[in-house]
């Protein structure tokens, strides 16, 4: 187990420290657009996950624009989803601060939102308008229960930060994370919630042992009215982690 971690935590380290080389030569060919952030995020994410030996199956076609909602578990969801698809995260703005982690997230163009503020709400709902009006579209993925859980349910969407796709029309998908561990262990054990720090979260998640996941995308809809689209996500996300629960029994 602790030989496990160690490598793993090698592994993690040295993807961190090639993806921002990477980024930086990525610099030198032109301007950074959101595109090109989102897709240096998809190979890093990719490298991460081969580097950790996490496989993920994708079931359902990865949206190529709009809004996708997701539930939420871990840190761990940004990785998978950014693998199956080049996307814009909405994360909350602790992650900013992280070191690594912090810088990785804002190099592939996360927005960062202060949960706790009206004003930070307000300007990342501009923000989110103003990249699902790219020329070239790329997903904006949202976590709308606007946290982590231990995935015994998908809690109360909020319905603030989906505005902006009902607003201008564009397509919401939805999207349902699940973790499959091998070893019996229950999903709860990878999922980050509580009090729990990240430090001692992901030296956890390091010697977890056979983790892979199941990434489930629904069909893309069209809603005029956010809580309409907060309440019928919530309940799509719901059905799914219900169905994939049944499969995996």
């Amino acid at each position: 187990m602790s030989l496990r971690r160690i490598r793993r935590a090698v592994a993690l380290v040295f993807e961190l420290f090639l993806c921002m080389i990477r980024f930086w030569l990525l610099r030198l060919g032109g301007p950074i657009t959101f595109e090109r952030r989102a897709r240096w995020g998809q190979q890093t994410a990719r490298r991460l996950l081969a580097g950790l030996n996490i496989k993920c199956q994708v079931e359902g076609d990865p949206p190529s624009r709009g809004l996708v909602v997701s539930n939420h578990l871990s840190y761990l969801d940004v990785p998978i989803l950014a693998a199956a698809m080049p996307c814009n995260f909405v994360a909350k703005i602790e992650i900013g601060g992280w070191p690594f982690f912090g810088r990785a997230a804002r190099a592939c163009g996360t927005i960062f939102v202060d949960r706790s503020s009206r004003a930070s709400a307000k300007s990342v709902a501009e923000q989110m308008t103003e990249r699902l009006q790219l020329p070239t579209p790329i997903p904006v993925l949202l976590f709308p229960e606007g946290t982590s859980t231990d995935g015994t349910e998908v809690i109360r969407f909020h319905s603030r930060l989906i505005d902006p796709a009902t607003s201008l029309g564009v397509p919401i998908t939805t999207a349902c994370v699940r973790y499959v561990i091998g070893d019996g262990t229950e999903e709860r054990e990878l999922c980050w919630y509580g009090d729990e720090t990240f430090v001692n979260h992901l030296w956890k998640a390091l010697g977890v042992g056979g983790f892979s996941a199941v990434l489930r995308f629904g069909e893309p809809r069209l809603y005029r009215d956010r809580r309409k689209a907060a309440d019928e996500t919530h309940a799509e996300i719901a059905a799914m982690r219900e169905e994939s629960a049944l499969v995996l029994q």
